[in-house]
């Protein structure tokens, strides 16, 4: 993963473990078939899978809720 990603993204989600666990749940998801929710050829670079979901996260495309269903920010 790039590390200029990870500190956009841990500005949007400033709990390391809450960061982790999103994206390590979302990678899970596309290792097994789901579609990216950004354009990954708009980057022209070589994207890994952690790199996506972090790009979800930066663009707003995912977000982690807790239980009750409000953001865990």
């Amino acid at each position: 993963m790039k590390s200029d990603l990870i500190d956009k993204a841990a500005k949007i989600i400033p709990n390391p473990p809450v960061l982790i666990n999103l994206v390590s749940r979302r990678v899970r998801q596309l290792n097994q078939g789901r579609a990216p929710l950004i354009n990954t050829a708009g980057y022209g670079m070589r994207l890994g899978q952690g790199d996506i979901a972090l790009l979800e996260i930066i663009e707003g495309k995912i977000q982690a809720e807790t239980a009750d269903g409000h953001p865990a920010v």
